[in-house]
């Protein structure tokens, strides 16, 4: 059989881990439907251009493999821009891949011409048109050897529509993997010192711990001298639920006293106070130490004490080996204190947990959902306030189960995430938390779930409006505007009519029943709860 671009390029794909690619139809992309065809590859077709680079996004960040995004040119690329934007911001091998208006009319006003590229230069690695039908194989595997290089993020390429209609030669693809950078010993040699000085020091876990295949050698590095971890995006897990060291719970104390925090595979922003620590209840302000992937993505913004760039695997492991030689030890009483903190904050939310207050508190559906999770459930978050309680009452018990918007803080990126973690873990639960405001952006992708048959818990936590605003703005001005939704708006029935299953839950004794029937409906399922709209989620923090 006689090959064509699009045939090429999606046997580049494959041969760097590519088994679905997502998509939503358009005439600019056919060749790479016809080459999907051809070569075998699964295509997973939604309902919305963004759920498509969502998918792929949440692809590689639970398989750790580049996730492929197909998008039709024009508007089809355009409605992709914030799934490409959130990739940036998460750091996530993705490889978008679009149709362009043909060459042989370029510039006469042909459908849907626009050039794309100029659109992702400050949000990818790379984004560039393909040179023709000849160069495809080479400039696809261009795009997957930059998205994969650390720091991992996306590239953007384009094709001009009749050069992927074009006859095209296939050839051998070479998927080098990008050689590992090693730390710089003398930069670890001092961050073991810091450690081996310090009072109270606390270690942060972020994504591209997990990213980096790290998880192991960072949870070793934790238990082997004893520190205290928070974990933060994808880090989470990394120290399972209910384990000692764990002080997700003890989170302000430990940041407020620490005298050195360490920072690994998560920027400084501010999710982190920007790199701010210490300085609480007469304390002095902390040393901080910085952690990356690549020297790109050490903080430029605020004084570090310390820092070391490199393959996080080999990072961890050598910065053992340089603690142990610097002498450094356990320091129990900080552990003891941390600990002893996360216990009593732990037992001073177990009335809310169990609270029967009528409307239903946010905190009792986690108590709820808690009980009912298996321990490799996929716990999708995808709202403002009603997540905000996720992140704080949910503990993933393993990495990589934990999948949120990340610092870009884009809503709408659950059923896209849903589709591909149902796709990527097809025996493990898969559960989506909604905030009602969330679930404008995507909820119609439910047709998507059913159309493919991927069962979905999906929860909505329904108060009636943008909870993250109008409280805030009320506070600010007394009064608050565009930040009301219908109550009890039935999201549940929106489902049910695309053919899945689903119930509105106004009682919180109705709670656990529901989810269980949810888990055991076998559809995409949306448990829609009416919560108390005076409820805000207590911030001590902004990201102003």
């Amino acid at each position: 059989m006689d090959k064509h671009a699009g045939d090429i390029a999606v046997a580049v794909s494959q041969a760097y881990g590519v088994d679905t690619m997502f998509t939503l139809s358009g005439g600019h992309v056919f060749p790479l439907y016809d080459g999907a065809v051809h070569e075998n590859m699964r295509i997973l077709d939604v309902r919305h251009e963004q759920s498509a680079v969502f998918a792929a996004e949440a692809t590689a960040r639970l398989t750790r493999k580049p996730g492929l995004a197909v998008l039709t040119a024009g508007p089809g690329i355009t409605n992709g821009v914030s799934g490409v934007a959130t990739a940036h911001f998460n750091g996530s091998p993705v490889v978008v891949l679009g149709g362009r208006a043909p060459a042989s009319r370029w510039g006469s006003g042909a459908l849907q011409e626009m050039d794309h590229p100029p659109l992702f230069e400050s949000i990818t690695k790379l984004a560039f048109t393909g040179s023709g039908a000849d160069a495809i194989g080479q400039d696809v595997e261009m795009a997957f050897r930059t998205a994969l290089a650390p720091h991992r993020g996306p590239v953007f390429l384009d094709f001009y529509m009749d050069h992927l209609f074009s006859p095209a030669e296939e050839r051998a693809t070479e998927t080098l993997a990008p050689s590992p950078l090693e730390p710089d010993p003398d930069r670890l040699a001092e961050i073991a010192r810091l450690l081996a000085e310090a009072q109270r020091p606390v270690l942060v876990l972020g994504s591209d711990v997990w990213m980096d295949r790290a998880e192991e050698a960072a949870r070793d590095f934790a238990e082997e001298f004893r520190l205290p971890v928070i974990p933060n995006g994808q880090g989470r897990g990394i120290l399972p639920a209910g384990h000692e060291l764990l002080a997700t719970r003890a989170r302000g104390l430990a940041f407020g006293q620490a005298d050195l925090v360490i920072v690994a595979g998560t920027p400084l922003d501010f999710r982190l106070g920007y790199g701010w620590f210490g300085g609480k209840d007469g304390a002095p302000l902390a040393r901080v130490v910085h952690l990356a992937d690549a020297p790109s993505q050490l903080a430029t913004h605020t004084g570090l004490s310390g820092s070391a760039a490199g393959d996080l695997s080999m990072l961890f492991w050598a910065l053992t080996q340089a603690c142990a030689t610097a002498g450094v030890t356990p320091r129990p009483d900080w552990t003891e204190k941390l600990r002893e903190a996360a216990t009593s904050a732990i037992a001073a939310d177990a009335d809310l947990l169990e609270s029967d207050a009528d409307p239903i508190h946010p905190m009792r559906v986690y108590g709820e959902l808690n009980r009912q999770l298996d321990d490799d459930a996929v716990v999708i978050g995808d709202g403002g306030d009603f997540v905000s309680y996720a992140g704080k009452y949910v503990e993933p018990r393993r990495p990589g189960n934990w999948l949120d918007p990340g610092p870009y803080g884009c809503l709408g990126t659950g059923l896209g995430y849903s589709i591909a973690a149902r796709i990527a873990r097809p025996s493990s639960q898969v559960v989506l938390l909604l905030g009602d405001g969330a679930a404008g952006f995507s909820l119609m992708d439910v047709d998507t779930l059913v159309r493919h048959n991927l069962p979905v818990v999906m929860i909505c936590g329904n108060n009636g409006m943008w909870g993250l605003e109008k409280h805030p703005m009320r506070m600010l001005y007394g009064y608050d505007v565009a930040a009301d939704l219908q109550p009890q708006a039935r999201y549940d029935q929106v489902v049910t009519a695309l053919g899945g299953g689903g119930e509105l839950v106004t009682k919180p004794s109705e709670i656990g029943p529901a989810l269980q029937r949810a888990f055991d409906s076998g559809v995409p399922y949306l448990v829609n709860i009416a919560t108390d709209p005076e409820v805000a989620y207590p911030r001590t923090t902004t990201g102003v």
